[in-house]
C-alpha cells in the first residue's frame, strides 16, 4: 500500500463528517468559555441596585448603587 492510497482511502465522507463535528463542538465550547470570561471581567459586581422595600435590613446589599 503506498502512501497516495492510504490518504485517500483515510478522508471518506464519515471521517470528515466526525472530524468537522468535533472541530465544531470544540469551537463552540471554547467560544462559549471566552464569552463567559469576558462577561465577568466586564461586569461590576460591586454596583448592585438598592430595593425599595423598607425594613428588609438583611436583604440589602453591602454597598448601594453606584
Amino acid at each position: 500500500m503506498t502512501a497516495q492510497s492510504f490518504s485517500r482511502a483515510y478522508w471518506t465522507g464519515p471521517r470528515l463528517f466526525a472530524w468537522g463535528a468535533v472541530a465544531l463542538t470544540l469551537a463552540i465550547f471554547i467560544g462559549a468559555n471566552i464569552h463567559l470570561v469576558a462577561v465577568s471581567f466586564a461586569s461590576r459586581p460591586d454596583c448592585v441596585l438598592q430595593p425599595n422595600t423598607e425594613g428588609v435590613a438583611a436583604l440589602r446589599p453591602a454597598k448601594p448603587a453606584c
